[in-house]
């Protein structure tokens, strides 16, 4: 069960990894053992997302742009690239909540207009990263936290049909918590998958998420000058 969890949070997130690409104008393609683009990615987004366990590294790294700043999305914690140049950039899990009652807490609001993304984008610190096409997109919600000045204290993104996928969740004033459950609050009875690693696993598992398996991303290291 946790390997069909780990493989549909893969697929959701190399999906919502190709909506933000294709938003930049940077087209993707899915193989059967990987997602992957041909041009480097926005700023925090990988080149390649793998799909299933075994991937061959040489056949994976020939679809990118494996040059320095390239990044690779080890969905199942399988492919060493120390050999290629690249380092570990961070470990993390993998995290699954099944549908269940939500809780009784105030729901996060969507963002609907391109004046108020610009001001989430601001809070969250991914500054031109998420375009107004976004909004566009009927698989992507994007979601805020207003505090009593009507300023964003906290958000997230949540993508995908069938299975949702939580990303880019962020408290600027608000409780890590409470955006945790205003999420849930947003969206009741929906399965859910996301990933998260360090103290940001904390919350998500007090949410009631579940850390089901590692994932790993690789950055290609920029050569130093001699």
């Amino acid at each position: 069960m946790d390997e069909d969890v780990r493989s549909a949070a893969a697929r959701n997130n190399a999906e919502w990894c190709d909506v933000v690409c294709g938003s930049h104008g940077v087209a993707g393609r899915f193989d059967a053992d990987a997602w992957s683009t041909p041009r480097r990615s926005p700023t925090w987004y990988p080149d390649a997302v793998t799909l299933r366990p075994g991937v061959d590294a040489d056949a994976l790294l020939a679809r990118i742009d494996a040059g320095p700043g390239a990044s690779v999305k080890d969905s199942f914690a399988d492919l060493d690239l120390s050999g290629y140049g690249f380092r570990v950039l961070f470990d993390a899990q993998w995290i699954h909540r099944p549908p269940t009652d939500p809780p009784a807490d105030p729901p996060l609001t969507r963002v609907t207009t391109p004046d108020r993304l610009a001001a989430w984008a601001v809070a969250h610190g991914g500054g031109e990263l998420f375009q107004p096409a976004l909004l566009a997109n009927p698989r992507v919600r994007v979601l805020a936290r207003y505090d009593d000045r009507g300023e964003v204290a906290g958000g997230a993104v949540v993508s995908g049909d069938g299975v949702y996928g939580v990303s880019n969740l962020f408290a600027r004033t608000a409780e890590p918590d409470e955006v945790w459950r205003g999420v849930l609050a947003a969206l009741p009875r929906l399965p859910l998958v996301g990933y998260e690693s360090g103290p940001d696993l904390t919350p998500a598992l007090k949410a009631g998420f579940t850390a089901v398996a590692p994932l790993r991303v690789w950055l290609q290291a920029t050569p130093q000058p001699r």
